[in-house]
């Protein structure tokens, strides 16, 4: 079974283990019931971001949803380099998550790596908290809100993560980089 249907099932899991509607769990997060149950039932790939926000409103842990596994450790957590839990979203995108063993997190770190891919439109997302992003490798295209940014290897941005926002490769090179949802 392929990530995205995996996840949908544990999204369904929990809608049901909280005994709520498609409506009403759908109406709660901030999208319709048809793209919410698009989501449940693996028709639609579910942004991390939407995943972290069903997570901070139902007092469950994003890699619970994401990984199926329960993380344990409440005091520290060493992700050692080139480990931690991946996946990929789609082709062109995949994340690192390289804190996802630490319990009652109050922010998710991700290692991201986005394909080129020029020819497709930037997919805009928005969620709860603040985001921050540092490209690692490669160039990046960032649009927050109206602005658009191009950030280079060891550039950073932080923003309001409320607002619309996406971001792509630029070039023929992936770029690679850190992402901290809050």
């Amino acid at each position: 079974m392929d990530h995205i249907q995996q996840v949908a099932r544990r999204l369904k899991g929990l809608r049901d283990a909280l005994d709520l509607s498609v409506e009403e769990i759908a109406a709660e997060c901030g999208v319709s019931a048809e793209t919410f149950a698009a989501y449940e039932n693996g028709e639609k790939d579910i942004s991390v971001s939407f995943l972290n926000r069903i997570a901070n409103r139902y007092g469950v842990e994003l890699t619970v949803l994401l990984f199926g596994e329960e993380p344990k450790m409440d005091s520290h957590f060493v992700t050692r380099a080139g480990k931690g839990v991946k996946v990929e979203r789609t082709k062109a995108y995949s994340y690192q998550d390289i804190a996802a063993g630490f319990a009652h997190r109050k922010m998710a770190p991700f290692i991201v790596t986005v394909e080129p891919a020029e020819d497709k439109p930037v997919t805009m997302n928005a969620h709860d908290g603040q985001e921050f992003n540092y490209v690692l490798e490669g160039q990046m295209e960032i649009t927050v809100g109206n602005t658009t940014t191009v950030l280079n290897e060891g550039d950073s941005i932080m923003f309001d993560a409320q607002r619309p926002h996406g971001m792509k490769a630029l070039g023929d090179k992936a770029v690679k980089f850190i992402a901290i949802i809050s």
